[in-house]
């Protein structure tokens, strides 16, 4: 899941609306199979997230011919750089994700990807100083005020819908200065981690301890692990560039509601009392947070 990024030509696309509804709903389904692999530590689920993107990135840019950038950011330490810190931030928010549906909490998952575009709104105030209308003000509010609400209840923070929320945040605050495109940035970031991956995975194999190759299953569970990493990511790349901001916008929460319905009717997670108030204040929050966008494309249209 992902921030939007404006387009020039501030136009919508059929086919740019399928590839982001190709994304979110992969993204929304996607508890499903990390059910299946819960039974494997996170750490190395990520590691095999990260090993096996590495070939599909790279197939469909060698396809598209857009390697060119790519090679130069492999010269330019500044990118390299941006791309580490990036790479950093996106592991840390798959590896919360995996943890989260693995020990049933993915009800957290979708509560962390409600308050990420609130999340985002806020930090651009802080850090970029940009203006919030007083109906943004009040969304936040609203935002914080949920998780206060989760805070009392359990006497102790949704650390782990936080950490998704924060992470996923400045992923999208830090991609933004990476000067390639996404599919590049993506094939790079992958690129970077594969090394502490594969270091990681030799590791497990020597003490025995991997899951993979192991059992039939399981090879072929962690080797899906690339397509159901790389594949949204890259559909989603490429829809947002081909939407409006607007589009996009709304668009983004789809995969949080399909997640949180996937937790409360499949997992059968407890949907307490904290949370039949905190998740209606969420989404509260975001239909206000709504308003004043698409009230600026209206006028601007």
């Amino acid at each position: 899941m992902a921030t939007p990024t404006d387009r020039a030509d501030n136009v919508d696309t059929k086919q740019g609306f399928a590839f982001a509804l190709g994304a979110y709903v992969f993204w929304g389904f996607l508890p499903l199979f990390m059910k299946m692999v819960a039974h494997i530590p996170p750490v190395e689920v990520v590691a095999h997230r990260v090993i096996w993107s590495v070939p599909i990135a790279g197939a469909i840019l060698l396809l598209m011919r857009r390697t060119d950038a790519l090679m130069t950011a492999l010269k330019s330490p500044r990118t390299l750089l941006m791309a580490c810190v990036t790479a950093a931030l996106v592991s840390i928010n798959w590896g919360i994700y995996v943890w989260s549906i693995a020990t049933d909490r993915a009800l957290d998952a979708a509560l962390g990807y409600y308050i990420n575009p609130l999340f985002s709104i806020a930090l651009a105030a802080i850090l970029l100083g940009e203006k919030l209308t007083r109906l943004q003000w009040v969304a936040v509010a609203l935002a914080a005020a949920a998780v206060g609400v989760l805070w009392l209840d359990a006497g102790t923070l949704p650390w782990a819908a936080l950490t998704l929320t924060v992470s996923w945040g400045f992923y999208a605050f830090f991609k933004k200065s990476l000067p390639i495109g996404p599919n590049q940035g993506f094939l790079l970031e992958v690129l970077i981690l594969s090394i502490p991956a594969t270091l990681y995975l030799l590791w497990l194999t020597a003490q025995g301890q991997s899951h993979f190759l192991q059992g039939t299953q399981d090879t072929w569970l962690l080797l899906v692990c690339g397509v159901v990493t790389a594949v949204p990511l890259l559909l989603y790349a490429n829809g947002a560039k081909l939407l409006r901001l607007s589009t996009i916008g709304v668009m983004q929460y789809v995969a949080p509601t399909m997640i949180f319905l996937v937790a409360v009717i499949v997992f059968k997670e407890p949907f307490g009392q904290a949370r039949m108030i905190a998740f209606p204040m969420i989404w509260a929050a975001l239909v206000i947070y709504s308003i004043p966008m698409f009230r600026e494309f209206r006028r601007k249209s």
